[in-house]
């Protein structure tokens, strides 16, 4: 099982999430946002949080069009999976590769803090370790994770069962709460919360695990 993780400059959440993916019995490769492909043989890309060139412009707008996210792409498109996180979201959704936006959160201010994150599908190889309607102690770290969606577009993610997480309550203003969202293949996932550091409970909470362990279950399989 081997996972990718990218690097861009004002990635603060790389080591993190290879610390993640290796727990759950991954090698992990780091990859620098200047090369051009993925190492051979990557089961998922994780693009992790931070500030990636320092969210000039747009949030993840300039990490989107790093040479790396062509590969990326290529990835996602032969049907490889990718989990995007924070800031890794918001590249994501600037690639194309997700719908909807990132917004600034409603109240203008930076939000940290562990927050109840509700399951809201078991239907995914990230989220098949848990139950639909499990609350989660997930924590959160963004200034600009307000998931905005249109009515038809809110529309279409319920009805498709790609809303992964909601949060359990008021946090950024995000459309129905929405915390992270599925592809149309369930292969890709983006979200605003960060498993990655509630994955052993020195971190406080341990309930981010189960996303890593069941996509190493599915590596296996897929």
């Amino acid at each position: 099982m081997r996972a990718a993780v990218l690097v861009f400059p004002g990635s603060n959440c790389d080591r993190d999430l290879a610390v993640a993916f290796n727990a759950a019995g991954f090698s992990v490769d780091m990859v620098w946002h200047k090369d051009a492909s993925l190492p051979d043989g990557i089961d998922i890309v994780g693009i992790p949080g931070g500030f990636s060139f320092g969210d000039y412009l747009r949030c993840g707008a300039i990490a989107a069009r790093s040479p790396i996210t062509k590969a990326l792409k290529a990835h996602v498109e032969r049907g490889g999976y990718a989990l995007g996180i924070c800031n890794g979201f918001q590249v994501l959704t600037e690639t194309g590769l997700l719908p909807g936006a990132l917004m600034r959160n409603a109240a203008l201010k930076f939000v940290c803090r562990t927050v109840p994150l509700e399951v809201a599908t078991a239907s995914s190889a990230f989220t098949e370790g848990y139950s639909r309607g499990q609350v989660l102690q997930i924590p959160v770290a963004h200034h600009d994770g307000n998931y905005v969606a249109d009515d038809t577009l809110a529309a279409q993610l319920n009805a498709e069962d790609r809303v992964a997480f909601r949060y359990g309550e008021e946090v950024n203003g995000a459309t129905d709460r929405i915390a992270g969202v599925l592809s149309e293949n369930r292969r890709v996932l983006g979200m605003m919360p960060h498993p990655e550091r509630a994955a052993e409970a020195a971190q406080g909470s341990s309930d981010g695990a189960a996303m890593f362990a069941g996509l190493a279950a599915t590596a296996l399989t897929a």
